[in-house]
């Protein structure tokens, strides 16, 4: 079964982090649902699941933990063996442990007959359906011992694998593989979305997400604040303004791009053709003179200026609504002055790339903060890392905490960019899940600068030009990647499909 976006319900747009869900959970069973029933709806939303995504006829393999997450995987066995399945049960513990309701999930096995194996020495082939029931959302620290075993196995195995809430081995609230996690075809997740799934390791690892909240009442639900905003890119749409028949170029903004050092002159032409397609009234570019005539040939709408000095930028930057600057901007004296210029008027600024990387040398990241214009930062882990002072693992490790301390340092609006692209600001996070690995390839971060530079320029809300422009910028990279593929997808692929979404 191929991946696939899940679809949006009343629920979706809320993620929370582990201790969260067990407090939800608590929640829902001090309301008067107990925790045996939570645990056969859950087992029950897995099980029709799986009879509905692959042949009827394959045996199941249930991988069992001993905690909670172990007793939904006995259920789906118990519910599979009652509906005539042939299914096998690999149970982690000695059954003399378990405790609650995972002991009275295998009773019930026991009653029914269902048949106790050790984990088999060699993977399965395509002949088997592998459930995936063995760590759940507690997991805090690398797996080893015979869980890792079994994982290892899972993961070698040709055969489906389903799993149950979270995949055996991922953190649910980084998204990281604490040692080696489970790859799973399908992964069923119950009562509140974890933000780990979403972010990191955690969509390769998740595969084709389905979630069910098993019928939690919503006062539950309202007690407890999400951690993260899943970003719905049809709602962002929904609020934009439309455009009025009696309008005019001005109405709609004039961005500036501002980078390009010798070699890199691709990088403003992809940034400025970005904002021209997403509407920026209108666009002129400050680089090397070495690049205008190619931007001009690419793209003639724009307006193209040679600067080789500061002085020379100064003049440009009244009047401007936008000023975009870090698109192949370098890291030179020249480039050097441009920022500063820049950072030295207070207008609504886009900072990516290597700008980010001088701001961290030059010991400038202060001044972001000083200002009362708008600020938006797209850093991808690397260029978070610097800001940080952290390594990019570290960064990696906890996305999150990444992207609220990189707000906290400069007081606006943040996008961290990478699987589960995160938009942080001060009205918390949100999380844009479109995008895909086609996007690993030069020229993105440039167009995302361009889109954000123009929406900004057109919206007074950071916030909300932020979290439509990189939901925009990555809904137009999937709609590429349907039509081109994933591997060679080139950044110019996406302007297209950025004027579609944003056209009517």
């Amino acid at each position: 079964m191929s991946k696939a976006p899940s679809s949006y319900f009343a629920r979706e747009s809320a993620l929370y982090l582990a201790a969260q869900t067990r407090a939800i959970d608590a929640s829902a069973i001090a309301s008067g649902v107990s925790g045996f029933t939570l645990m056969s709806r859950a087992a029950r939303v897995v099980y029709e699941l799986v009879s509905e995504s692959f042949e009827p006829n394959l045996p199941l393999f249930v991988v069992c933990g001993g905690g909670n997450n172990g007793g939904d995987g006995l259920l789906v066995a118990w519910l599979a063996k009652n509906r005539g399945r042939e299914v096998q049960v690999c149970l982690s513990r000695s059954p003399e442990a378990l405790t609650g309701d995972a002991a009275r999930a295998y009773a019930l096995c026991l009653e029914v007959g269902i048949e106790f194996v050790d984990l088999p020495d060699t993977p399965f082939d395509q002949d088997w359906l592998i459930v995936d029931a063995l760590l759940g959302t507690g997991l805090n620290r690398d797996v080893q011992g015979d869980a890792l075993r079994a994982i290892a196995w899972m993961n070698a195995s040709a055969a489906p694998v389903v799993a149950v809430d979270v995949p055996s081995g991922l953190c649910s609230d980084t998204g990281r593989e604490l040692g080696e996690a489970v790859k799973a075809d399908i992964t069923v997740t119950f009562i509140a979305l974890k933000f780990g799934l979403f972010t990191g390791n955690g969509p390769d690892c998740a595969g084709f997400l389905h979630y069910s909240d098993l019928e939690v009442p919503d006062p539950v639900f309202a007690a407890h604040s999400p951690v993260a905003e899943r970003l719905n890119l049809p709602a962002l749409l929904a609020n934009l303004a439309p455009r009025q028949a009696n309008s005019h170029k001005g109405l709609y903004g004039h961005v500036l791009v501002v980078g390009g050092d010798y070699g890199f002159g691709g990088a403003v032409a992809m940034a400025a053709e970005a904002a021209l397609s997403c509407g920026a009234g209108l666009v002129s570019v400050a680089t090397r003179a070495e690049h205008v005539s190619a931007v001009l040939a690419r793209t003639p709408e724009v307006m193209v200026h040679a600067v080789a000095n500061r002085h020379e930028l100064d003049n440009l930057l009244a009047g401007m609504s936008v000023v975009v600057i870090g698109p192949g901007l370098g890291q030179s004296p020249w480039s050097e002055q441009l920022l500063q210029v820049v950072l030295e008027r207070d207008q609504p600024l886009v900072v990516d790339a290597d700008a980010l990387n001088i701001l961290v040398t030059k010991q400038w990241l202060g001044r972001l903060a000083a200002r009362t214009a708008p600020v938006v930062v797209t850093p991808h882990p690397g260029e978070a890392a610097r800001m940080l002072g952290q390594t990019t693992a570290q960064v990696q490790s906890d996305r999150l905490a990444a992207s609220r301390a990189l707000q906290a340092l400069i007081d606006g609006v943040v996008v961290l960019k990478g699987a589960g692209s995160l938009v942080s600001s001060h009205r918390g996070v949100g999380l844009s899940d479109f995008g895909n690995a086609g996007m690993a390839s030069g020229g993105m971060g440039d167009v995302l600068s361009g889109v954000l530079g123009a929406l900004l320029a057109q919206i007074p809300d950071a916030v909300f030009a932020t979290e439509l422009g990189v939901c925009l910028h990555g809904d137009a990279a999937d709609l590429a990647a349907a039509k081109f593929g994933l591997r060679g997808l080139r950044a110019t692929q996406l302007m297209p499909y950025l004027q579609e979404r944003l056209g009517g």
